[in-house]
């Protein structure tokens, strides 16, 4: 029989570390005052001209939209975005109703309006989605365009209360099948030894799509049970999302249900959101390996701020699609509840990119198991594809070719990161303070930290780093341990403190896993599992692939409560 024991650490450590921060002048973005690049991109998007749509109503059930959750109304909204288009410009609204739906394309000058109300549910059917060029997770390939799509157009608006629900439960079972990693395509890929190619081969309907477009506004809905990526950008100009929410925990765990990504675009500001999903929660992309690198085109001049992030892999990601470089980006008023990582950087050996003038500030993090987590050789049975020879060569698509063409010379395949600030950041409850995972070629180079508390069970590591500075950082710690530095060339590193015992309760029970896990576990096979917390508090759940006893020993695992932290050692 499996048992864990369990630690509940208080939060008297966040009032104290609060209490530091606010003595040491932690202040409002408003008082601190507003960047160029914030001013910049304010002036564009507050600006009442921009994206402006002739006032000229539309409604999709004068051409024919039912709205009952049964009939599918595809052809009749799309006629209805069509007809405004061709009269110039207009608002398209829907009545109150459920509307099922394939692929829509709203095109330039026309507003869809999905109204509190109003749910636009996708038809969980592939033949509804027409596979048109588009660019996954880094590579350009034909793939199944989203419900919602934006596709080279200029002059859009997708605004309301409504829901967009991307029904996505069927993509979710088609790549790894119910419970997650225990079918699909996914375990027959891993099985030939093509774990890397399966993200490309399953493919999977996203939420909302904005294709090499400009002037886009999305405002005010919320986005549920995402096929895959929930909100994307890719190759525009000028985008602004504000008061976007997403819940993709629902009905089960997707996979990539990423919440909202920047993939090589430029002037975009993220504003306001509130983000619960299955992978990255607010993310910036910009190609990957060879095809990336080809591509050449970067992610600039971006903007997230104000925004809140629940379960998810990520508060805030850099990649791993990288190979198009990203700079001047500033990331600020976030808050993490509970989501794995906080700050996160990956990349590999074959991305590539320069990743650089990134100011993040103003950040608070709650139960972050991982606030700070830099890994520039992530996921390698991922990153490093190749093709087994027991494929025939008439059989290879042509994305498989894209995935695994070699970057040469290979040295153009390391990534870079420099010239990043780290300001006006609280980290409470946290399992690793730092990891940082570099290359001795291309160091993590020039960070800077000021005013950064972090507390923490662990210190961490940082490999291969050059030329940090720390001021006014304080990393809380239960014993002595210090960051282990390995090729950390002139690198200052946090004041350490040790807990007072009085400030943790300690409690060791022991509890028969099954009776926490039931239903969930599946046989032994791939080594991981991870817990985290759904919205809203106080529910928890566990996000698993397979249980494998003996590889389970000594390693800790979470599972997040409100207000405290249930910290589980499987033995």
């Amino acid at each position: 029989m499996i048992k864990i024991k369990y630690r509940i650490q208080s939060r008297i450590f966040q009032a104290m570390i609060l209490g530091i921060i606010l003595v040491t002048g932690l202040s409002s973005c408003a008082d601190s005052g507003k960047s160029d690049l914030v001013k910049r991109l304010e002036a564009i998007f507050y600006d009442p001209s921009f994206a402006k749509i002739p006032d000229v109503p539309f409604n999709v059930a004068d051409f024919g939209a039912v709205g009952d959750g049964e009939t599918i109304d595809t052809k009749a909204i799309q006629e209805c975005i069509d007809a405004a288009a061709e009269a110039g410009g207009g608002v398209v609204s829907f009545p109150k109703g459920v509307f099922l739906s394939g692929a829509i394309f709203v095109k330039s000058n026309v507003e869809l309006r999905i109204d509190e109300g109003v749910t636009i549910k996708a038809i969980q059917d592939d033949s509804h989605y027409p596979e048109i060029w588009s660019r996954i997770a880094g590579v350009e390939m034909y793939w199944p365009a989203a419900l919602i799509n934006i596709y080279k157009q200029k002059n859009v608006r997708i605004t309301g209360k409504g829901i967009i629900d991307g029904n996505g439960k069927y993509w979710w079972d088609k790549f790894w099948g119910d419970p997650p990693r225990s079918g699909g395509m996914y375990t027959d890929y891993i099985a030939r030894g093509l774990r890397w190619a399966v993200d490309y081969d399953c493919k999977r309907v996203r939420g909302i799509v904005a294709f090499e477009s400009e002037d886009i506004i999305l405002k005010d809905f919320t986005v549920t049970r995402s096929g895959f990526w929930t909100v994307t950008f890719t190759y525009c100009k000028r985008g602004h999302a504000d008061g976007i929410i997403v819940r993709n925990n629902t009905d089960g765990f997707g996979p990539s249900s990423d919440g909202i990504n920047t993939d090589s675009s430029s002037d975009i500001l993220v504003e306001n959101c509130d983000i619960d999903c299955n992978d990255d929660n607010l993310c910036i992309k910009a190609g990957k390996d060879a095809d990336g690198l080809r591509v050449n085109r970067p992610a600039e001049n971006i903007v997230y701020r104000n925004s809140i992030t629940r379960s998810g892999h990520g508060l805030f990601t850099l990649g791993s699609e990288t190979s198009g470089g990203m700079r001047n980006i500033e990331v600020y008023g976030l808050k993490a509840m509970g989501t794995t990582m906080g700050l996160r950087f990956k990349s590999a050996k074959v991305r590539g990119g320069v990743m650089e003038n990134i100011h993040f500030h103003n950040i608070e993090m709650a139960g972050v198991a991982y606030p700070f987590h830099f890994e520039m050789n992530w996921f390698p049975s991922y990153s490093y594809p190749t093709i087994p020879e027991s494929i025939p060569k008439d059989s290879i698509p042509d994305r498989w070719i894209a995935l695994t063409n070699p970057v040469l010379p290979p040295e153009k395949g390391i990534p870079e990161f420099k010239n990043i600030t780290f300001s006006d950041i609280t980290v409470t409850d946290a399992q690793q303070a730092f990891f940082v995972n570099a290359y001795p070629e291309k160091p993590m180079n020039n960070l800077r930290w000021n005013n950064v508390n972090i507390q923490a069970e662990e210190a961490g590591e940082i490999n291969h780093a050059l030329d940090w500075t720390m001021e006014n950082v304080s990393l809380y710690l239960p014993g002595p341990e210090k960051i282990e530095l390995t090729n950390a060339v002139n690198v200052q590193v946090p004041e350490y403190f040790v807990n007072e015992t009085s400030q943790v309760e300690e409690k060791k029970v022991l509890v028969e896993l099954n009776e926490i896990l039931t239903g969930i576990l599946q046989p032994a096979g791939s080594p991981w599992a991870e817990c985290r917390p759904l919205y809203p508090p106080p529910y928890w759940s566990v996000f698993h692939s397979d249980l494998n006893p003996k590889y389970f020993q000594n390693h800790k695992f979470r599972i997040p409560l409100y207000r405290h932290w249930l910290h589980l050692h499987f033995e």
